[in-house]
């Protein structure tokens, strides 16, 4: 399997239209059709549905999407840590990471970073810990973001120095509103709309005194933006970290959890990872970045 034909697959499942994908490519039709039938003969499956002059990906073609991004992937910034020298650091980091007010301590690295080499690049991917952890390990991102606790024994890590608070995101015409701080005792009769990964830790059963399975969860999320258009709507009360959503004159505010639950944040890389020299100059501004916030 060729990563010029996985690039030619790629095409036209973006294009779903062949003639659109060759003249992207700069091939002609035949020649891209030909490599097309090739790749499934050599995987022995169909990877697309032809139908008048549209093409869709069958369920082997979309698992090869998949595949094929990551393989290409790989292969780009291999390509470019190749070409980065001690010299003239250039290329792309790639960071992801759960939603936290936290990252302004790696904003400020690659802000530092930028001014001292402008030709490197940043890529920011938000997800919950099994989705950075997955890209991680494919090692389509250098560093993971990760909201205490994780489970990071497989990694390298160091702790920012800097903690997220748990509160709830409301509607500012809410009762619980009227209140400073909130108490578990608050939050057992409201519908809550929480993280998904919230779900699977003790964090908030040692806080309620009790399991957390005996709230009323009305819905679940992965990204807080999205959540905050249910408060918005009165669906229910979002259990997030204070500062992702920024509460000024607007619909929505955010009361914290009393008492006070807190939450670390960890940056972790593969063990024994090599880094590119881009990625390598971003973690020693990041650390000195950490040092310059405790000062």
């Amino acid at each position: 399997m060729e990563l010029r034909v996985l690039r030619y697959f790629l095409a036209v499942a973006g294009e779903e239209n062949i003639s659109r994908a060759a003249e992207l490519l700069h091939i002609t039709q035949p020649t891209l059709s030909r490599q097309l039938m090739e790749l499934e003969d050599e995987l022995g499956c169909r990877l697309f549905l032809r139908g008048g002059r549209r093409m869709t990906l069958t369920e082997e073609g979309k698992f090869l999407r998949r595949r094929a991004q990551e393989i290409v992937s790989l292969a780009d910034r291999t390509a470019e840590e190749f070409r980065s020298t001690n010299e003239d650091v250039s290329g792309d980091v790639r960071i992801g990471g759960g939603e936290t007010r936290s990252l302004g301590v790696i904003a400020g690295a690659a802000r530092a970073m930028s001014l001292a080499h402008p030709h490197v690049s940043f890529h920011l991917f938000s997800g919950n810990a099994e989705d950075v952890m997955e890209r991680l390990d494919k090692g389509l991102v250098d560093f993971g973001v990760f909201i205490e606790p994780a489970d990071l024994s497989r990694y390298e890590y160091i702790r920012l120095p800097v903690t997220d608070r748990w509160g709830v995101l409301m509607r500012s015409d809410s009762p619980l509103a009227e209140k400073a701080t909130l108490r578990p005792d608050d939050l057992r009769d409201v519908p809550l709309i929480c993280s998904r990964q919230t779900l699977v830790t003790n964090e908030f059963s040692g806080w309620l005194g009790e399991s957390f399975d005996r709230l009323h969860v009305v819905a679940t999320y992965n990204l807080l933006y999205n959540a905050s258009l249910l408060v918005e709507q009165g669906v229910g009360y979002a259990l997030c970290l204070d500062g992702i959503i920024r509460c000024g004159e607007g619909p929505l505010c955010f009361r914290p959890l009393e008492p006070r639950l807190e939450v670390g944040i960890a940056v972790a890389w593969k063990k024994y990872q090599v880094f590119s020299r881009a990625a390598e100059v971003f973690l020693e501004a990041l650390q000195k970045e950490m040092v310059d916030h405790d000062a």
